[in-house]
């Protein structure tokens, strides 16, 4: 029998996805998505009305979802508190949402955009600071599935992490390591369109 979350449930499920994108060692998948929580403490809460209503309003998937958007979407996890959530988390949701469905279509635009502008070189080199990749994406052009889905192609954290020392690059490249997990997607599919666009740049 299929057991529906309950609030305390809910809320462990906030604290987890927090402790999976502010703690290098914890890790979502590995420790079942289980925390320390306390359902005394739970209780005495006052926002824990929120915990139940959102429990009442999504399906066990879809609260998950929702806190994984949430995490996601904001430039410093380490500062996303419940208060936040609270405002502005089913606007941010549907927002992620939306992105979802369209993933490989944006990536084909993006993707095509970029190689407009940029050999594949000049778009990933770091050797003059933040390369182009981050920078569009910092400029908001480049969305963070859309950095994932460039490491999953071509692997450049490890090599940003050793040549980029500043803390905006620490955070962006430890929300792509860990969101990574959470995003399934055809691999070779991005992987023929990606060396497609290439190709024809070259061919121009």
């Amino acid at each position: 029998m299929h057991l529906v979350m309950t609030p305390f449930d809910t809320y462990k499920q906030y604290l987890a996805y927090k402790n999976h994108f502010t703690r290098e060692k914890y890790d979502y998948h590995r420790y079942g998505g289980k925390s320390r929580a306390k359902v005394e403490s739970f209780y005495k809460r006052k926002d824990r009305y929120w915990f139940e209503k959102t429990s009442r309003k999504y399906s066990d998937e879809e609260v998950c979802d929702f806190f994984l958007a949430n995490f996601v979407a904001t430039d410093n996890p380490q500062g996303l508190w419940i208060g936040n959530i609270i405002r502005s988390g089913e606007t941010v949701y549907k927002d992620w949402q939306k992105r979802q469905q369209s993933l490989f279509y944006d990536f084909k635009q993006q993707s095509e955009d970029m190689m407009d502008d940029y050999d594949l070189d000049t778009l990933f080199n770091p050797s003059g600071g933040h390369p182009p990749l981050l920078k569009e994406h910092l400029g908001g052009r480049i969305s963070v599935e859309q950095m994932c889905i460039y490491e999953k192609l071509f692997s450049f954290c490890n090599d940003y992490d050793k040549k980029l020392k500043d803390p905006v690059w620490k955070t962006i490249s430890m929300k792509i390591k860990k969101y990574l997990p959470f995003l399934n997607i055809d691999k070779s599919k991005y992987k023929k369109h990606m060396l497609s666009v290439v190709e024809d740049k070259i061919n121009e």
